[in-house]
């Protein structure tokens, strides 16, 4: 199992209570596929630099680090797709921490 970090970006618009309801639902997905939830970072709302669409000028950002294997993000990349809530989804596999001399 690999270390990741998923950087979500949330669609709620006009739900700003839903958040919890949204994170707790990626922690189960990512449970589900057999990844272990270690950190879940709430981060305020931001405001898009490029607005490629008026519906969406703004999004929740949510940074989640997780252990799973290169075949569960997989299935979770294609999963967040479909779900409404989230926006947009970056995986990034973090680096192993190197041992001090």
């Amino acid at each position: 199992m690999k270390k990741y970090e998923g950087l979500f970006i949330l669609n709620l618009a006009g739900r700003e209570e839903g958040v919890k309801d949204a994170l707790d639902k990626i922690s189960n997905d990512i449970t589900a596929v057999g990844g272990k939830v270690e950190t879940v970072q709430k981060m305020d709302r931001k405001a898009f630099s490029r607005v490629a669409d008026k519906r969406h000028a703004s999004g929740f950002y949510a940074n989640i680090i997780f252990d799973a294997t290169p075949a569960a993000v997989a299935q979770l990349q294609t999963k967040f797709k479909l779900n409404a809530d989230v926006f947009r989804v970056l995986f990034t596999e973090m680096p192993v921490p190197k041992a001090a001399k």
